[in-house]
């Protein structure tokens, strides 16, 4: 299979998920710069951290306009596999492709600490080497991470089961003291109904070996394998 990692102007995190896709888990990836007009070739897109175009206007306003998005959105209508991390999360938000907005942190800072998340869903593409419930100590590292959606779209969300993981403490506990940046109802990643792309904010892709102390994020890459070695 065949992982193929966008590139924006600004992008930080892209080399990080290309090392743990190719050298930990030992995958095809390769680059895909936000000019491109064509995706072809890829199981999965992984859209990564960082500041695309220096966040200004908005996280991720001015990357939904990178020629690239519109391959992305194709790429989505197929069935393929996108998952954005922390910035390409908020990307995949201003495009549409998945409901909701991020607002600033609550605490109007920018944090980069070690948090914890509950699985709300192992029955995804993302998430289905997790055992239910399962919590995943993983890092963040955003100043606009709050994730926000109106009542009709929380309300969706939940009667689908598209929230995939909420801040809670080590032990599993949903508490406002677990929530790092004041998101609605702890939530720290979503899937779109189809349940193709996935959204979070935490940084697997920073914790998936084990000379950095902590696997944890394994896990989620691991699933997307899973599933596509299954189809």
């Amino acid at each position: 299979m065949k992982f193929g990692i966008l590139v924006f102007p600004g992008s930080n995190c892209d080399h990080d998920c290309y090392h743990v896709v190719r050298h930990v888990l030992n995958c095809e990836a390769e680059f895909v710069w936000h000019k491109e007009k064509e995706l072809r070739g890829f199981d999965v897109i992984i859209i990564p951290g960082g500041f695309s175009y220096g966040d200004y206007l908005r996280t991720g306003a001015i990357a939904k306009f990178s020629p690239v998005m519109k391959a992305v959105k194709k790429f989505a209508r197929n069935g393929g596999l996108i998952i954005g991390i922390c910035n390409g999360f908020q990307i995949l938000l201003e495009a549409g492709l998945l409901p909701g907005a991020v607002l600033r942190n609550k605490s109007l800072k920018f944090i980069c600490k070690d948090i914890f998340i509950r699985v709300e869903n192992n029955n995804t593409p993302f998430t289905n080497q997790c055992n239910d419930n399962k919590v995943l100590k993983l890092p963040i590292a955003h100043a606009e991470g709050s994730y926000f959606a109106d009542p009709d779209t929380l309300s969706s969300l939940i009667k689908n089961q598209q929230i995939i993981f909420r801040y809670s403490d080590k032990s599993g506990n949903i508490t406002d003291s677990a929530n790092p940046n004041g998101s609605i109802e702890n939530i720290a990643g979503i899937c779109n109904k189809e349940g193709n792309i996935l959204g979070m904010m935490p940084h697997p892709e920073r914790c998936a070996e084990a000379i950095l102390g902590n696997e944890d994020g394994k896990l989620i890459f691991k699933s997307i394998i899973n599933f596509v070695k299954v189809l």
